[in-house]
């Protein structure tokens, strides 16, 4: 956040912002200025006041010139994210607050930030849940135990360990994407592609909804992706005993091309790449499951009978105080 940049090349993004963002006036008015920005620009101004900054005081700072500050302050500079940058190690602030996150929207806020800035995964869990179990926002699931749900991307084994899974148990295997085709009455790739990302993630929340409330005894797969909409991933771990059964990236890929599947990567020379990336992007939220299961260099009937008495150790270890709020 103190990284200095050359007056000079902040000189020129503001001269290339500040010629962007000039209002244009047609017929004496001018156009209506964007809210964001107005709000964005009233938040510099607040922040340089409580730290008695005058504005020539911040331009000299951040080698900025006095007009295009006055400009962005008004609501119309349009500035890059580097004098964003700049500006809040000026202001000693972090950029969330000079875009105006809601994190950062009072001094509570700023407060808990600062509490839980630095913690590690362990200290943020136990937070969360002690925030959750506060404000009563996800009760405790008498049949959580019941419900078992797989995640993991594509390829890490959820439909076959989950009906195998389901059989023994003698509970329905449900896969989620099959109940969401059927509530859209059209194939997920057809969601996004008529209606968009946005409309996909809620038939994903309204198809775990109604599979929870329909079941309580089940093995559920769950699609690759539901865990990067956090609402929709905080009610399935709340409401049912989470597997991430794992796989490295190799063997996804091996899984998937034999399935005669390559989507979303068909075409992609550098699908392998895209993978790996998927994979560390998703790989803290994946790992907020109760429980880890590697399938990778394992046969199919090895890995399911380790994976059968694994769960079941950890279920009859598991007594109603551990159980997890989402």
């Amino acid at each position: 956040m103190n990284q200095k940049y050359s007056p000079a090349a902040l000189g020129e993004a503001a001269a290339d912002d500040t010629n962007r963002a000039e209002p244009a006036e047609r017929g004496g008015e001018r156009e209506e200025r964007d809210p964001f920005l107005t709000a964005m620009g009233e938040r510099v101004r607040l922040l340089r006041a409580r730290r008695g900054m005058t504005r020539k005081t911040l331009a000299s700072e951040t080698g900025l010139s006095e007009r295009h500050l006055a400009n962005l302050e008004s609501g119309v500079g349009n500035a890059s994210v580097l004098v964003l940058r700049q500006l809040a190690g000026a202001l000693n602030c972090s950029l969330a607050e000079v875009i105006g996150d809601e994190t950062t929207a009072s001094a509570e806020w700023l407060l808990i930030r600062e509490l839980l800035q630095g913690r590690d995964q362990a200290a943020l869990q136990r937070a969360r849940v002690a925030l959750a179990e506060m404000f009563a926002q996800a009760p405790r699931d008498p049949n959580r135990k019941n419900r078992i749900a797989l995640i993991g991307l594509r390829g890490a084994g959820k439909s076959t360990f989950g009906r195998m899974l389901a059989q023994e148990r003698k509970v329905p295997f449900v896969e989620l994407t099959r109940v969401i085709e059927q509530m859209a009455g059209c194939p997920p790739s057809e969601i996004h592609s008529l209606y968009g990302a946005s409309a996909y993630r809620r038939y994903e929340h309204r198809a775990l909804e109604a599979v929870i409330q329909e079941h309580e005894r089940a093995v559920i797969a769950s699609p690759g992706g539901l865990v990067s909409e956090s609402g929709t991933f905080n009610a399935l771990l709340s409401h049912c005993f989470t597997v991430w059964l794992q796989a490295t990236p190799e063997e996804h890929m091996r899984r998937v091309v034999a399935q005669g599947d390559l989507r979303p990567m068909s075409g992609n020379k550098e699908a392998m790449d895209d993978l790996k990336r998927i994979l560390a992007g998703r790989g803290e939220l994946y790992g907020r499951a109760d429980m880890t299961f590697d399938t990778s260099e394992k046969t199919l009937a090895d890995a399911y009978l380790q994976l059968r008495d694994r769960l079941a150790a950890r279920l009859a270890a598991e007594s109603p105080d551990d159980v997890r709020v989402g």
